[in-house]
């Protein structure tokens, strides 16, 4: 009972901003060895204080960002030299989004200014990527370009404007495709409700994905008997190996 009032407190308090309810398709998103990606289904409803839908005074939009876990990575730039293509300059980022993808009833920069998608990290040019070393701006900007493009080619990294549908003013959805080689883990899905430029509400829902079946096995096992795993993986590979030598020799 107790929660329930402390729900409904901005309500029956009269407070003028609204609040949204998201709820998504999928709560688990388990990964076996024949997982092809998933299409997630994001929905949910805008309650406005006292059930009425405000009249229309401009845009009204909703935004809804999907990140993976976060992970270190190192970028590497490659560089031509005698012919030969080398590693050069590496920069190493503490927390990347595994996976981050952006749904929008419209285009990002035409619904918030850059200040306001730097402040909630919405948009692929306003991630917070923490590299780990003092570089300087520029070349900061540069490897953070590099590390977006190569996710977005990866299909790890996009943005899919015009993809969220409002009906009425009051409910919405939008559907985010998850690829195959997404990272396991904790996902986010957090949905902004914006009006003329400003954040009105947010919400969030947390995904968890996660290994099924054999694979869920194996990983385990890896986390859980480490030195086990190591020797029956290499007992595995001696047997495989001295099996295809036997056959070879049959056939010879």
């Amino acid at each position: 009972m107790r929660r329930l009032l402390l729900a409904l407190a901005p309500v029956l308090m009269g407070q003028a901003k609204p609040v949204l309810v998201p709820d998504v398709s999928q709560r688990e998103v388990e990964i076996a060895y024949s997982f092809t990606g998933a299409e997630l289904l994001l929905f949910g409803a805008i309650l406005y204080p006292g059930g009425r839908v405000p009249p229309a005074r401009g845009d009204t939009d909703v935004v809804v960002v999907v990140k993976g876990p976060t992970e270190s990575i190192t970028i590497r730039e490659k560089e031509k030299v005698a012919g030969i293509w080398i590693n050069a300059q590496a920069l190493r980022y503490r927390s990347a989004p595994s996976f981050y993808a952006v749904a929008s009833s419209r285009p990002v920069r035409d619904i918030v200014d850059a200040r306001t998608r730097a402040i909630y990290e919405i948009g692929l040019d306003s991630l917070q990527l923490s590299p780990a070393s003092n570089a300087p701006s520029d070349v900061q900007d540069r490897f953070a370009r590099g590390l977006v493009e190569q996710r977005r080619r990866a299909g790890l990294f996009y943005e899919a404007p015009g993809t969220v549908e409002i009906t009425g003013g009051v409910l919405y959805r939008a559907r985010v495709k998850v690829p195959a080689q997404v990272t396991v883990g904790r996902f986010t899905a957090e949905t902004f409700l914006i009006r003329d430029g400003r954040v009105l509400a947010a919400a969030v829902r947390d995904i968890d994905v996660r290994k099924a079946g054999f694979e869920r096995f194996v990983a385990e096992a890896a986390q859980r008997h480490a030195i086990l795993y190591g020797l029956a993986a290499v007992a595995l590979s001696v047997g495989l190996g001295w099996a295809a030598g036997r056959i070879a020799q049959r056939r010879g």
